[in-house]
């Protein structure tokens, strides 16, 4: 199994209107390790949401490679690219997108079982997963039922239920206030360590950005290191 969970080589990404282009990735290239926590920062509207959806198999570049845990991607069938997206990645987002009609167990469960764990197994991991983000007593609430930083901190358990190797996530902590934003990035670095996956976090927060691993800028359609 290969030591890097992602790698993103000289990935480029052209939109096009009419007569005009616009090279949103303009020879993008990055490796992130297992058990590495990386930042990527860069102004609103340089790429960071497509270079994550090219990341995260949600959709393809015009040139360049993807590889998760070794496997070139990019020339795989939609079924292969979605059952690497199941097994292998996790998301969070800045809007915790959790289903309403749902507790915020049924929520770690359901892609468990989507993925083919039984519903005894999926619910056992799901409250270890709620116990470790402190949320073990509001199992049984509903989304609205709980705040915001609960909110985002169950989306975070359903990003880890299915056991990823790479978890991206875009703005996780970018739709709460300060103090809450704390409290939640310090539990999402906690769980993502001990676990030993590798993270791709974008974010707008320098104060956020540095207390990772390590820090690539998206500028002019390439990564650069800081």
């Amino acid at each position: 199994m290969s030591d890097e969970a992602l790698v993103l080589d000289d990935i480029r990404r052209i939109f096009r209107q009419g007569r005009d282009q616009l090279n949103v990735l303009d020879g993008a290239s990055l490796a992130v390790r297992r058990g590495e926590i990386v930042a990527l920062v860069g102004p609103s509207g340089a790429g960071k949401s497509t270079l994550l959806h090219i990341a995260g198999l949600l959709e393809k570049p015009d040139g360049g490679e993807v590889l998760v845990g070794g496997e070139p991607c990019g020339k795989l069938p939609d079924d292969r690219r979605t059952a690497i997206r199941r097994k292998q990645l996790g998301f969070v987002y800045q809007y915790h997108h959790l289903l309403p009609e749902f507790s915020a167990l049924e929520n770690i469960v359901l892609p468990q079982m989507i993925a083919g764990v039984d519903r005894g197994h999926a619910a056992a991991k799901g409250r270890e997963l709620l116990d470790r983000m402190g949320l073990a007593a509001r199992a049984e609430h509903r989304p609205g039922q709980l705040s915001g930083g609960e909110q985002q901190r169950v989306a975070i358990a359903r990003a880890l239920a299915n056991g990823p190797s790479l978890l991206l996530a875009d703005e996780p902590t970018g739709n709460l206030d300060p103090h809450t934003s704390e409290a939640v990035f310090d539990e999402l670095l906690r769980l993502v360590r001990s676990s030993g996956l590798a993270a791709l976090v974008a974010t707008h927060n320098p104060e956020l950005a540095r207390r990772m691993d390590r820090l690539v800028t998206l500028r002019d359609g390439q990564l650069v290191e800081a």
